[in-house]
């Protein structure tokens, strides 16, 4: 993988949701309500291009929900640094293109946000991706700590975001606390021109997040103290992720109202495993010819999907609708008998909790913090990626009777705000220690 592709590992895609163009807020829906009366006094600068801006505005909106509930529950005076990549022209794809319409600064529900530059040459800036970021953000990050100090630094994404922001933390003098999200640890450290960097971030940073369990045993496994490490997971943004009448939201969405529905809410990408659930809907349409499945992504494999599903026929029970707005996606969720993500790896992916709050049992594959949400067959089925597999527990999600209520108040049981007390609780924690060392140093 390379420069260009790193960028694209982290992109919209991952999540469904639809990019619009234009706007400074995440939708009506999702815009919270800010509290100024509760403050901790700490003073925190959120490293991360996993950020949304005001042209891709669902770009890390799983980041942006901890960090807006973390300022808005636990009373942190948040900024966020968020780069922006560029290269020339010539070299440009379409997606940078458009990112050179993100302004220098912009307010997102009352977060600050900068988005300084930084060069990219895709497909072969990957080794120098966190010195590059490093480097475009450094004027910015000393003029904001000069006029109010910053006590630590909340990265998200090992490498390159990681990396930069070490290196950003010893120039201010403060804390690091790095979040490890997947990728940049199930995949990236088997690529040896980064490794390198990747252990070097984890060594120097003062603490570290991981989403999921199999992440902190993961990081573990790559020499990481475990006391090091503080698994904190994702949340569900319980206002819009609930239980809705099936029959209405079918109809809202031009869906078959007597057919059996899954949804995938997943980019097209090899590692999402479509491929294998297309495979398994061949197996078992022939008894079930009402079953429907409908893809809720975009990707860089879309071609050889279209291609699979078409060469055996089955285009008129697979569909592809793209990606969605964020305000809809609860609506597939409820419209679907059972959602599937056949993942051959994972972090913490939120469209589980999601799913779940809307009352839609989930069937996953063991990755990740899946098994570990999954925990009870009375939400949703674990299977191996395979078709025959997964089609086994298509067949047996469709024969079951759900309790909605049940599955929503599971996931409801895991707020964002639960979550921003657990992220205030850390960073204390580390803020504290460091403060403490600093004291103790002769």
């Amino acid at each position: 993988m390379k420069g260009a592709q790193l960028q694209s590992e982290k992109g919209v895609a991952d999540s469904g949701y639809e990019a619009r163009e234009g706007q400074n807020v995440l939708g009506d829906e999702l815009v919270p309500t800010a509290n100024p009366q509760k403050r901790s006094g700490m003073r925190v600068l959120t490293f991360t291009s996993l950020f949304p801006n005001s042209v891709i505005s669902s770009h890390g909106v799983f980041v942006y929900r901890r960090v807006e509930a973390t300022a808005r529950v636990a009373g942190l005076d948040a900024e966020v640094i968020a780069p922006i990549p560029y290269s020339p022209k010539w070299l440009s794809n379409e997606r940078w293109k458009r990112l050179s319409g993100v302004p220098v600064s912009e307010s997102i529900s009352g977060l600050r946000v900068h988005h300084p530059r930084y060069p990219l040459l895709p497909k072969i800036s990957m080794q120098m991706h966190g010195l590059l970021m490093y480097l475009g953000a450094r004027k910015l990050a000393l003029r904001l700590h000069n006029q109010r100090p910053f006590d630590c630094i909340d990265a998200h994404y090992v490498y390159p975001d990681g990396f930069a922001a070490v290196m950003m933390g010893k120039l201010l003098g403060i804390p690091v606390v790095v979040s490890a999200r997947g990728t940049d640890i199930n995949l990236f450290p088997s690529f040896p021109t980064i490794r390198p960097m990747i252990l070097w971030t984890l060594r120097n940073c003062s603490g570290i997040i991981a989403v999921s369990e199999a992440l902190k045993r993961r990081m573990i496994e790559l020499g990481v103290p475990e006391e090091k490490i503080q698994f904190i997971g994702n949340g569900v943004e319980t206002e819009l992720f609930r239980v809705r009448d099936r029959q209405e939201t079918r109809r809202r969405l031009g869906l078959p109202e007597d057919a059996r529905i899954l949804v995938s809410v997943a980019s097209l990408r090899e590692s999402k495993g479509h491929q294998h659930v297309i495979a398994a809907l061949a197996e078992i349409v022939p008894r079930h010819p009402e079953l429907k499945l409908y893809i809720v992504g975009e990707g860089d494999d879309r071609a050889r999907i279209e291609r699979q599903v078409k060469e055996i026929g089955l285009h008129e029970r697979v569909i592809l609708v793209g990606n969605r707005k964020n305000e809809e996606i609860p609506l597939w969720f409820n419209a679907a008998d059972a959602s599937i993500l056949a993942s051959s790896q994972e972090g913490w992916p939120n469209v589980i909790l999601e799913s779940l709050a809307c009352g839609t049992p989930v069937i996953g594959t063991p990755v990740g913090q899946i098994p570990e949400i999954l925990h009870s067959g009375d939400l949703g089925i674990l299977c191996k990626q395979d078709a025959q597999a997964i089609a086994s527990a298509i067949e047996s999600a469709l024969s079951q009777i759900w309790d909605r209520e049940k599955l929503s108040r599971f996931a409801h049981g895991r707020p964002w705000s639960k979550v921003a007390e657990e992220m205030e609780s850390y960073l204390a924690t580390v803020v504290g220690g460091a403060k403490a060392a600093k004291a103790g140093t002769p």
